[in-house]
C-alpha cells in the first residue's frame, strides 16, 4: 500500500485546515494511477489542484474519483496550526496499517522536518526510507487526489451551507471511500510534540 499525504487552508489563519491521509493498495497503484490520468484526460485537464480549478471542474473532478479505487483518512484542524505539529499528529493517528510500501507527502520538506516524520515512521514500525517528498505537479495521480479530498473537507467544514461539498463529501462516504473524518483539536496537537 502506497499512502499520498498532502493538506490544505495551512495558510488560514480563521476556519480549519485539513490533512488527507489517502491509501492506494500497492496491487491496484497501476490501475489507480491509469484512472486518474483517463479521469484527467476526459476533463481535458494535465493535473487537478484545487485551488486552481473553478467549482464546476472541482465537482466533475470528485464525482469521477467516487469510483476509484482508494480508501481516505481525512484529519481535521481548526486554526491556527502548526504544519509540521498536523502532519506529525496524522502519523501517530491515522496510520495504523502494517503493511505500507511507502508515504509520499505534497511539497518540499526541510531535512529536519523529514528526519522527524522518519523518526515517528520508525517508531510505528514502517521504515524511515518509505518516506518521500514530491511536488503536486510531478505527476503523481495519488498526491492530486489527496489534494482534491483536502480542500473538499476544507470547503465542507468552512461553509457549512454550501450543498455541493456536502453532497460530494456524502457521496465518497456512500461509496465507502471516505473511512472518516477526525476533528483534532490544536492542543491534542501541541503534545506530540513534547
Amino acid at each position: 500500500m502506497v499512502v499520498f499525504i498532502d493538506e490544505s487552508g495551512i495558510h488560514k489563519q480563521e476556519g480549519h485546515s485539513t490533512t488527507a491521509v489517502v491509501y492506494v493498495e500497492v496491487v491496484n497503484k497501476e490501475k489507480f494511477e491509469q484512472s486518474m490520468l483517463q479521469v484527467e484526460k476526459e476533463l481535458r485537464i494535465s493535473a487537478f489542484h484545487w485551488a486552481d480549478e473553478r467549482w464546476f471542474m472541482r465537482e466533475k473532478f470528485v464525482t469521477r474519483i467516487t469510483d476509484l479505487d482508494f480508501k481516505a483518512k481525512i484529519a481535521v484542524f481548526k486554526n491556527p496550526t502548526n504544519p509540521e505539529r498536523m502532519i506529525e499528529a496524522v502519523f501517530e493517528q491515522l496510520l495504523t496499517e502494517s503493511n505500507i510500501r511507502k508515504v509520499l507527502i505534497d511539497g518540499k520538506k526541510p531535512r529536519w522536518y523529514e528526519q522527524k516524520l522518519k523518526k515517528v515512521l520508525r517508531d510505528r514500525g514502517v521504515a524511515a526510507k518509505k518516506l518521500k517528498t514530491v511536488r503536486s505537479d510531478a505527476s503523481e495521480p495519488g498526491i492530486q487526489l489527496a489534494d482534491a479530498l483536502a480542500g473538499l473537507v476544507r470547503n465542507y467544514y468552512d461553509n457549512p451551507q454550501g450543498e455541493v461539498a456536502k453532497k460530494l463529501v456524502n457521496k465518497l462516504k456512500k461509496n465507502g471511500r471516505i473511512l472518516g473524518i477526525y476533528l483534532l483539536e490544536s492542543r491534542a496537537v501541541e503534545s506530540f510534540s513534547k
